[in-house]
């Protein structure tokens, strides 16, 4: 069986593969181990290199147009069988040497997922003080303390990996994904090498789809489960907001004052429709969820391990 499976997604990475591959075949000599490229819609020789480079324990997979990184990353875990899964970025900036490192630790310390912190980052200051802050805005609001949620590097056991459940662009929050189905995740330091070949696939412009999908992994972490927990407490605060304004101003009313151009009319009739509105929401995400876990007969949990215990003689 597999021991190590090594994903890697690569877009217009042609000068890298060779270099790459060379440090990998090193690094892990002494482990059975598969490399799987993914090829995210390169326009370059990215998939010639690496077909140059192919043998037994290395698999190519092309995608049929960019899809972007997070789905290469799932389509290459889906085709892993390791008993170990790493990813990390094609473009050489992280050391295949720290894969044996990563590998000990997470035995050692029985963890299911190691991630790298890249200690010494070699990047420009454009990029590194905007990582940096929303490192720290990602561990304050999702309660996931490591340090470098930009790192690629990161080894998975299989289990977690598998049942992360990527789609849209939460690769940037697999640690959160891991956290979700109650993985023990720790990180360590790793080595960072300046970019040598290509371009950097990253910019300023990813900055506000960051905080969209942090919004959207702190809903799951709250209220995947039982959404009308989010929506209950709002639409009554709202909707009691609103009953509050309108009978002050049926009393307005009632006492003789004209209360059909004042603002706080138009106020409290939207705080009231709002509140039913976020009610409304709030049962039927929970309608939903229903359905989302009886049809498929999913459970709300997930079973780490059984202990049987043995029979006395």
């Amino acid at each position: 069986m597999t021991q190590l499976s090594v994903v890697i997604p690569v877009l217009n990475e042609a000068g890298n593969i060779a270099g790459l591959t060379a440090r990998l075949q090193a690094s892990l000599k002494d482990f059975s181990y598969e490399i799987i490229w993914v090829d995210d819609g390169s326009t370059d020789q990215t998939v010639q290199e690496i077909t140059n480079h192919l043998d037994a324990r290395t698999k190519l997979i092309c995608l049929s147009r960019n899809f972007g990184q997070t789905a290469a990353l799932a389509a290459g875990i889906d085709a892993a069988t390791g008993s170990f899964i790493i990813t990390m970025d094609g473009d050489q900036q992280n050391n295949p040497d720290d894969i044996a490192p990563m590998l000990r630790k997470l035995q050692d310390g029985n963890w299911d997922v190691v991630t790298g912190f890249r200690k010494d980052r070699k990047d420009n200051i454009i990029r590194t003080i905007p990582s940096r802050l929303a490192n720290r805005l990602i561990r304050s609001i999702s309660g996931v303390t490591i340090k470098d949620y930009g790192c690629a590097l990161k080894i998975f056991r299989s289990n977690i990996a598998k049942n992360l459940g990527l789609y849209g662009d939460l690769h940037r929050f697999i640690p959160i994904l891991a956290s979700l189905q109650g993985a023990r995740i720790t990180d360590m330091a790793v080595s960072h090498a300046p970019r040598v070949h290509g371009q950097s696939k990253y910019g300023l412009s990813r900055t506000f789809k960051v905080l969209s999908d942090l919004f959207l992994l702190f809903f799951f972490q709250k209220y995947f489960r039982r959404p009308i927990h989010f929506f209950g407490p709002l639409g009554m605060v709202t909707l009691l907001t609103g009953a509050i304004i309108s009978l002050y101003l049926l009393g307005e009313k009632i006492l003789g004052h004209d209360i059909g151009g004042r603002p706080l009319l138009i106020l409290g009739v939207s705080l009231v429709l709002a509140g039913i509105q976020f009610l409304t929401f709030g049962l039927l995400a929970e309608l939903m969820m229903r359905t989302y876990y009886e049809s498929q007969n999913k459970k709300i949990y997930t079973i780490k391990e059984v202990i049987v215990g043995q029979q006395n003689p």
